[in-house]
């Protein structure tokens, strides 16, 4: 690609931007997480649970998962700590006893009405107040970032990074 002699550094400053803001958008959840664990002793994800469950009511699971955006296999360890500190209750139903539903305790539904909403809520209410174009604007270059991430570099020797990390054998071996 040709570039004109001063493209460089203004590519590499965008780089460099685009960095820094992914980096920010990181330090933010991790600062909220820790404001979480210190002033209200739950994690991100737990809130998550918690907000869930007292904006919806009882839920499922596999439903309660869906709504924070986990897997439920995720969502059984989340539930577990909750149970753990009295937050909430699981119970199965009388029509299919197989399903386990969750609610929030008293102390639950306490700390659900106090607690700030999570991080992901004040995004997902900022991208619904941009113009859909906008909003598509943003999935399509996060959509590029994630395949970047998802697609493993080459190497020199045209293996895939993560290929030669699995390779054990020493490089003279190989």
């Amino acid at each position: 690609m040709n570039r004109p002699l001063n493209e460089p550094v203004v590519f590499d400053n965008k780089i460099k931007e685009i960095v820094w803001l992914i980096r920010r958008l990181i330090q933010a959840e991790e600062m909220y997480t820790k404001e979480l664990s210190r002033t209200y002793l739950v994690s991100g994800p737990q809130l998550a649970c918690l907000m869930a469950l007292y904006e919806k009511g009882s839920l499922s699971l596999s439903r309660l998962a869906a709504e924070i955006m986990v897997k439920s296999s995720t969502v059984t360890g989340i539930i577990d700590r909750l149970e753990n500190k009295g937050l909430v209750i699981r119970s199965r139903t009388n029509k299919d006893r197989r399903v386990i539903t969750v609610e929030l305790t008293d102390k639950g539904r306490d700390m659900a009405s106090d607690a700030p909403p999570p991080l992901q809520k004040q995004i997902i209410e900022g991208l619904e107040n941009l113009p859909p174009q906008e909003v598509a604007e943003i999935v399509s270059s996060l959509s590029k970032l994630i395949h970047f991430i998802d697609e493993p570099p080459m190497s020199e020797n045209g293996l895939a990074v993560s290929d030669e990390l699995m390779d054990a054998r020493p490089p003279e071996e190989r």
